[in-house]
C-alpha cells in the first residue's frame, strides 16, 4: 500500500507484516456500529479480561454487575465457596437479577418480575406460573459464564476462546500470582474518554508518546530505558522509575496489557488495573482499581491525583486521534520498530480476529 491509497473499507485486506515494515491499523475498524458490533462479539466477549477484585468476592452471597462484550455479567459466591459467573439475565424476559454490588445475598433475584434463582443459578421461584403447561423450575438455571483467580483478580469471558492459563502463559516468571496476593484492593475509579476503545489501548501500548503528552510522568519512568517484550497474548513495557514521589516509589514499573483489554500497571508496593470498556464507537470508559502492600497506603491521595492528570492527558490525545481517524482523510501510518512493537503486536491480533472472521 503506498501512501497515496485511498482510505481503507471495513472489508479491505489489512495484511499483518514484519515489524520494521509495519504500519497502523485500519482506521475503519475504529469507527460505526458494525466495526464496534464484531469487536463486542468476537473480541471482547470471547477473551478473557480482569472484572474485579477477588476481596470482592469473598464471602457468599457477595456478588459484583459488570459487561463483557455489551453484555451484563453476574459473579457471585455460592454458599458452598464457589465463585460462579452468569449472564446476569433472567430466563424469563431478560431482566436483571442485580443492579449493582452487594454482599450477602441469599438469593438473586430478577427485578423485573420476581423470578428467583440460588446462588448456583438454579431457578427456585417464578411467581404466576402455576397455570403455564409444563413449566417446571428444575429445567431453567441461569447460563453460566467462565471465571478464573489469579493475583488477587477474578478474570472472566463470556465465549469460547484461548484456555486461561495460555494467555497467562510466562507471566509467573516475571511477577507470581503469590506476590500480587499479597497486594489488597484499596479503591476503584471510573475515567470516560471520547474515542473508540481500541484508541485507547492503542496508547497504552507505547511509551513513544511520554515526552510529548506527560511531561510529570516522564520525569519519574526513564523514557531512554523504556523496553518492550512480547508474548503469545501478552505485551510488557518495563522502565526503571527515576526519581521517588509521592505516588511513585524507586524500583521498576512494569506495564502488562493481557489482550484484548487489561492492563496491569505494577510498580514497587502497588498495583493499578484497568479495563477497557466500549460504551459506544466512539466512547469508552477504563474501569482501574488500585490495590496497595499492607502499610502501603499512605501513597493513595497522591496516586489519585497524579492518575487524574495522566489520564486527562491520555485522555485529550486520544480524542483527538478518534477525530482524526474518523475524519476519512488519514491513511494508516509506518510504525515505529524501535517505540511501537507492543502496538504492532496488539494490531496483529486485531487483525488474526479480524481474518479468522471469514
Amino acid at each position: 500500500m503506498d501512501d497515496q491509497a485511498a482510505p481503507p473499507s471495513p472489508d479491505s485486506v489489512d495484511p499483518a507484516r514484519p515489524l520494521e515494515q509495519a504500519r497502523a491499523l485500519d482506521p475503519a475498524r475504529y469507527i460505526g456500529a458494525q466495526a464496534l458490533g464484531f469487536d463486542q462479539r468476537e473480541i471482547l466477549a470471547r477473551n478473557w479480561q480482569v472484572v474485579a477484585p477477588a476481596s470482592a468476592l469473598a464471602s457468599p452471597g457477595d456478588h459484583v454487575v459488570r459487561e463483557i462484550g455489551g453484555a451484563p455479567i453476574l459473579l457471585v459466591r455460592s454458599g458452598e465457596g464457589v465463585l460462579n459467573g452468569f449472564l446476569n439475565i433472567c430466563r424469563h424476559r431478560a431482566g436483571p437479577l442485580a443492579l449493582c454490588d452487594g454482599k450477602g445475598a441469599k438469593r438473586l433475584r430478577c427485578a423485573y418480575h420476581g423470578w428467583a434463582y440460588d446462588l448456583d443459578g438454579q431457578l427456585r421461584t417464578a411467581p404466576e406460573m402455576q397455570t403455564a403447561e409444563g413449566f417446571d423450575v428444575s429445567g431453567i438455571a441461569l447460563e453460566r459464564i467462565e471465571v478464573e483467580v489469579w493475583g488477587g483478580m477474578v478474570f472472566a469471558r463470556i465465549g469460547s476462546g484461548p484456555a486461561f492459563a495460555d494467555v497467562m502463559a510466562g507471566m509467573d516468571e516475571i511477577v507470581g500470582p503469590d506476590q500480587l496476593d499479597g497486594l489488597r484492593h484499596h479503591h476503584s475509579r471510573l475515567y470516560d474518554v471520547a474515542c473508540n476503545w481500541k484508541v485507547y489501548v492503542d496508547n497504552y501500548l507505547e511509551g513513544y508518546h511520554l515526552p510529548f503528552v506527560h511531561p510529570d510522568l516522564t520525569q519519574v519512568v526513564s523514557y531512554p530505558d523504556y523496553t518492550t517484550e512480547l508474548a503469545r497474548h501478552w505485551s510488557l513495557q518495563r522502565s526503571p522509575i527515576d526519581a521517588e514521589t509521592d505516588a511513585y516509589a524507586a524500583g521498576e514499573a512494569l506495564y502488562f496489557f493481557i489482550y484484548p483489554n487489561t492492563m496491569l500497571n505494577i510498580l514497587p508496593g502497588r498495583m493499578q488495573t484497568n479495563r477497557v470498556v466500549p460504551d459506544g464507537p466512539d466512547r469508552c470508559r477504563v474501569e482501574f482499581d488500585f490495590y496497595y502492600a499492607p502499610g502501603n497506603t499512605d501513597r493513595a491521595d497522591a496516586d489519585d491525583a497524579f492518575s487524574d492528570s495522566v489520564q486527562e492527558e491520555d485522555r485529550l490525545i486520544c480524542e483527538h486521534v478518534q477525530k482524526g481517524l474518523a475524519s476519512g482523510a488519514y491513511q494508516p501510518g509506518r510504525l515505529s520498530p524501535a517505540q511501537e512493537a507492543g502496538v504492532w503486536h496488539w494490531q496483529n491480533l486485531l487483525r488474526e480476529a479480524y481474518a479468522n472472521s471469514g
